[in-house]
């Protein structure tokens, strides 16, 4: 099949619409092949009409675009710091956390690297990120150093990118033309000392209070919560679990259980009070996969009023692994559960271009062992090279595509009101109907 390229991609940006996705992309004055690559391969992978196209890309630019989980656009290191860190002998979790602080902050302090982000951020369309804003694990210090990292951008960028308190400063942002963050951590403060119940689960509103919407049950592994998607056990979730679940439902967070076993996640959905997620999964009926969902864990989430975010993550999704393949999970929700019911969560953020130069700047560094929580199956996770043999088109899943998400959509014959639920509307939903006033302290 031939490929579709530059001449073909120009030929049909005749319209308005097409012409505004462009003014700050890839094909802008500065041209980004980072965007620009991707674009080109998700064109080849739709093959939209110029009628298609026009209508996706114009539905995309008026909507209310929520990832349902995921990540802003990143910066690129400054490779000679960490250099100087790597040959002061800094530990590997200090470098892995000077490492994440310059992805998540740099953008903040570097005129090139905000440029950049922003330059994503415009050619994804997106309105809010369900930002990942918890490292994996239960500590409470451990999950409070991304929550800083992102008040931190948000405070100082808050005229084009700021933070979300409620599901109303989301509909605020797009009114008023700027981008915001919506927090979310990959798991649940737990104070570990096996006081009581209460003092076990006081953390969740105090994370509340700072800006964290929505939390992991699990994160792959098991916890005290219940078993993780990793886990060779489908225990499901505890005595605690319950009662975590009852207190997230009390205070206002949306419960996650995306990193979930299968068990956890059917129980975590019968108990739940409020609608909760799968934020970004796939569906077990279309691909067998630990992070994928079953329709039974579906139909729970989906009766309790819920919503299943499907990622952009190529080996999860299958056969293709491209745009086509994702639009599949997301038909195969909508036909089998209901349109109320599904949104897309990618699980994927951009990354600067600058950041393969920065790298090279890094002296050699020893193997280092697999982080206690990145437990994974015998290839759960393809190395970028296996994965890119084996899914070709992959790239067509890149976070700057998420406009032509929405063409692909328009192909499938869903109809404008029915794009803009799966596109944000759903999420505000489930958002809204999480949202409490503020609440008291548990006694």
């Amino acid at each position: 099949m031939p490929t579709f390229g530059r001449r073909d991609f120009l030929r049909v940006f005749a319209t308005g619409s097409v012409a505004t996705w462009l003014r700050h992309s890839a094909m802008a004055a500065a041209p980004n092949d980072v965007i620009e690559q991707p674009r080109l391969l998700g064109m080849d992978v739709l093959k939209p009409t110029a009628r298609d196209l026009e209508h996706g890309l114009a539905l995309h630019a008026k909507s209310v675009v929520f990832d349902v989980y995921g990540f802003s656009p990143n910066a690129a290191v400054d490779g000679e710091r960490l250099a100087d860190a790597v040959k002061a002998g800094a530990s590997d979790i200090e470098l892995q956390d000077l490492e994440e602080d310059m992805r998540m902050t740099r953008y903040v302090t570097d005129a090139a690297e905000r440029a950049e982000y922003l330059q994503a951020w415009e050619a994804s369309g997106v309105t809010c990120v369900f930002q990942n804003a918890g490292e994996e694990g239960s500590s409470p210090l451990r999950l409070l150093k991304r929550l800083a990292r992102f008040t931190y951008a948000t405070d100082h960028l808050r005229d084009v990118v700021s933070k979300a308190v409620t599901p109303d400063d989301i509909v605020t942002a797009k009114e008023q033309g700027r981008r915001c963050l919506y927090f979310t951590g990959n798991g649940m403060p737990l104070t570990g000392d096996a006081v009581s119940v209460a003092d076990e689960l006081r953390y969740v509103r105090t994370f509340f209070e700072l800006g964290v919407r929505m939390m992991h049950v699990t994160y792959n592994r098991r916890n005290l919560l219940g078993d993780g998607c990793a886990e060779t056990a489908n225990g499901g979730l505890s005595d605690l679990g319950r009662a975590a679940v009852a207190e997230m439902n009390r205070v206002g967070v949306i419960v996650d259980v995306a990193h979930s076993g299968w068990r956890t996640s059917l129980e975590a959905a019968q108990v739940s009070q409020k609608p909760m997620v799968a934020s970004h999964t796939t569906c077990a009926a279309l691909q067998q996969h630990i992070r994928a969902k079953p329709d039974e864990v579906i139909k729970a989430i989906v009766d309790g009023g819920g919503l299943i975010g499907i990622c952009a993550i190529p080996h999860f999704l299958g056969r293709t692994g491209d745009i086509a393949a994702l639009l599949d999970h997301v038909d195969y929700v909508v036909k089998t559960f209901g349109i109320d019911h599904v949104g897309i969560g990618t699980d994927i953020g951009y990354r600067s271009r600058n950041d393969a130069a920065e790298l090279k700047k890094l002296p050699p560094r020893a193997k280092r062992r697999t982080r206690y929580e990145a437990l994974w199956p015998d290839d759960a996770f393809l190395p970028g090279a296996e994965e890119a043999k084996r899914y070709p088109k992959s790239k067509s899943l890149a976070w700057t595509n998420w406009p032509l998400f929405t063409v692909g959509l328009v192909q499938r014959g869903y109809s404008d009101e029915q794009i803009e639920k799966i596109l944000g509307l759903n999420m505000l939903r489930v958002a809204r109907a999480n949202h409490s006033r503020p609440v008291t302290p548990r006694l």
